[in-house]
């Protein structure tokens, strides 16, 4: 694990959200040929891409398919997701959804809140089907109120993994399409013969998904563009470098293009996180992809203080971020933008990803500038309410007529006028 000093991490730190011409390319050419034949280009690039043989009629997970998930999923497995679900649930229902309407001096102005109609929530089924994610997408989806949850995943030779068709079932899903990858993402935005079309499309995915994702926005509504997953993490001379160590072999394990980043300001807990991470590696069973992850997005970085090193956080924006310090707490206003902070020593990322309650669907790549944590307010709309009382808009039409006619606009300033019974 190779550790630097604060003056030469710049390559370390440097990730943007990276859009390769030839598979946006061929993201686009996916969803046009999806747009024009509908079902028939999707079970074709489904047979293509996953070994998969689809028909109209094997399209659509069926009840028989969810029963037989249910008998290969372990009883305490079963006990622990719905554990996870209840959390979940209640933590993205706690704030409702709120209307803010105000009336004074006969002037109501506000605005109301309304789910969308659909969402489309895609669930990778990659390298590791990751049932989690249908947790994290659908659930805030439900809590604000959404009438249809459609889950797409992908079926490795027509199947798809049990834990995810019971963590679906357990979640309320009804609608789910054996497919992966741009095409799932183009049915989803413009409908095939099979599927009907949503208003939102959420969850994490490839490079492919992401970019399809990016194509159909403005068609439907997305929740963000993720990359591969980071991690980042501030710790002093406190922190257990085995703790440490376990924490970036978390994330780094997810892909080879992962990212895991320590930053501290101990010299001597770099060097014992470093040998940590070559003693745990060896044991983990995704070793060669967490070794290949380290070899080229990990690090340790020394600085000389927590200041300097929440400067480095807000450089980075990181998806998941540790502070890992005597007084986790009081570094937290210093950081200005992460997609999930975790504080403490007991409070490993994995926590978040499967139980907790906060989503693990997060912006990736810098992005968390400007995205946020997938949470219900992704799936509703604020519409804009005003109501005045004739005498509010007398008071206020002389006004709105002179901004009008100050844009030239005559037939707005008469729409005021006539109500006053003075012509423009």
């Amino acid at each position: 694990m190779k550790i630097y000093d604060r003056n030469h991490c710049a390559q370390l730190l440097e990730r943007t959200f990276a859009e390769r011409e030839r598979e946006r390319a061929a993201v686009c050419a996916i969803l046009a040929d999806v747009r024009a034949r509908g079902d028939e280009a999707v079970f074709d690039y489904e047979r293509k891409f996953d070994g998969t043989d689809l028909t109209a009629e094997t399209f659509l997970v069926s009840e028989e398919e969810i029963a037989q998930a249910y008998t290969m999923v372990a009883p305490e497995l079963l006990a622990s997701l719905k554990k996870a679900i209840r959390n979940i649930y209640e933590y993205h229902s706690r704030t409702g959804r709120k209307d803010n309407v105000v009336t004074q001096e006969g002037r109501t102005t506000g605005y109301v809140v309304r789910p969308v109609s659909s969402a489309g929530i895609y669930a990778p089924g990659g390298t590791a089907p990751l049932s989690s994610s249908v947790l994290m997408g659908v659930l805030p989806a439900k809590a604000a109120g959404v009438e249809r949850i459609v889950l797409a995943t992908p079926a490795k030779g027509g199947v798809v993994a049990p834990l995810t068709l019971v963590a679906a079932r357990e979640c309320g899903v009804h609608e789910i399409y054996k497919m992966g990858g741009a095409q799932a993402i183009a049915a989803l935005a413009y409908g095939t013969q099979s599927v009907k079309k949503v208003d939102v499309i959420a969850g994490p995915g490839n490079i492919y998904v992401t970019l399809a994702k990016k194509e159909v926005y403005g068609e439907v509504g997305i929740d963000m563009l993720a990359g591969p997953s980071e991690i980042m993490i501030v710790a002093d001379e406190t922190a257990d470098p085995a703790f440490v160590a376990a924490d970036m072999l978390s994330q780094a394990e997810h892909d080879v293009l992962s990212r895991a980043i320590v930053v501290t300001t101990s010299r001597v807990l770099a060097e014992k996180v470093s040998a940590q991470v070559r003693a745990q590696i060896a044991l983990l069973e995704r070793r060669e992809i967490a070794q290949r992850s380290l070899d080229g997005g990990g690090g340790i970085v020394v600085v000389k203080s927590l200041e300097e090193a929440c400067e480095l956080v807000n450089r980075v924006s990181p998806e998941h971020l540790e502070l890992y310090t005597r007084d986790a707490q009081e570094l937290l206003p210093l950081v200005k933008s992460a997609g999930a902070v975790f504080l403490g020593a007991w409070t490993p990322e994995p926590v978040g990803d499967y139980f907790a309650g906060p989503d693990h669907i997060l912006p990736t790549s810098g992005s968390a500038r400007f995205f946020q944590v997938l949470n219900e307010d992704v799936f509703t709309r604020k519409m804009s309410v005003i109501s005045y009382t004739k005498e509010a808009l007398e008071a206020d039409g002389a006004d709105i007529i002179r901004l009008a006619k100050s844009e030239q606009l005559t037939a707005h300033a008469n729409a005021v006028a006539i109500r006053m019974k003075e012509r423009t």
